[in-house]
């Protein structure tokens, strides 16, 4: 998918940020089934940039659009269509029910993405596949984080967002997540941006964009 943003800003900014950034206040295209590295401190707008293109957030000035079509002219409808069958967002606060097992947080969402291996093959590739049934308030961060990693690519997708996916990964389980990302994205012939506090995660990144 196609994301075009053009003089966006959002509300409110900074002045001193807007000038510092590579996406604010610009001109920006960003290809499809590209991957792009989001790379900036906290409270710099990575996560609003994300809930902006997944329509949650609307508190902006300038255009932006995904695929031609501009969010602001988007309808509830509109975005329950997309969300559900275009666009992956892993939250950076996960958004996983604490009480639930792991396995049913995955299989909460009802339409696979037929790109993707089954839950069952993600989580052992991830090391998760004795922890499915355990409820997720009794699992470690970064346990949790490969389970929205999960079930996050167990939609189905055109373009992928992931809000600091790594945060709490050691390199071991990076490196096993990122490919598993890699590999679906490129199946489901996917633009991804992932979004980082400044280390690279191991990703084929075309571009950096700082903010």
């Amino acid at each position: 998918m196609l994301i075009e943003l053009n003089q966006v800003k959002p509300e409110p900014i900074p002045k001193e940020m807007v000038a510092r950034s590579d996406i604010w206040g610009t001109r920006l295209n960003i290809e499809p089934k590209s991957f792009t590295l989001i790379s900036a401190h906290s409270g710099k707008g990575k996560s609003t940039l994300l809930h902006l293109l997944y329509g949650l957030r609307n508190d902006y000035s300038g255009e932006a659009s995904i695929d031609g079509q501009s969010l602001e002219k988007q309808e509830m409808g509109d975005w329950t269509r997309l969300r559900s069958q275009k666009i992956a967002l892993l939250f950076q606060e996960l958004r996983l029910f604490p009480k639930l097992s792991a396995q049913e947080n995955i299989t909460l969402i009802p339409e696979s993405n037929p790109q993707a291996p089954t839950e069952t093959e993600m989580a052992e590739r991830l090391g998760m596949e004795e922890f499915l049934s355990k409820p997720i308030e009794n699992l470690s961060f970064g346990q949790r984080q490969r389970i929205a990693i999960i079930r996050t690519l167990r939609k189905p997708f055109k373009l992928l967002l992931l809000d600091e996916p790594f945060s709490h990964l050691d390199k071991k389980n990076e490196k096993l997540s990122s490919n598993l990302i890699e590999e679906i994205a490129r199946a489901n012939e996917a633009t991804v941006l992932v979004t980082s506090l400044g280390e690279s995660p191991p990703l084929p990144f075309d571009r950096t964009l700082s903010l």
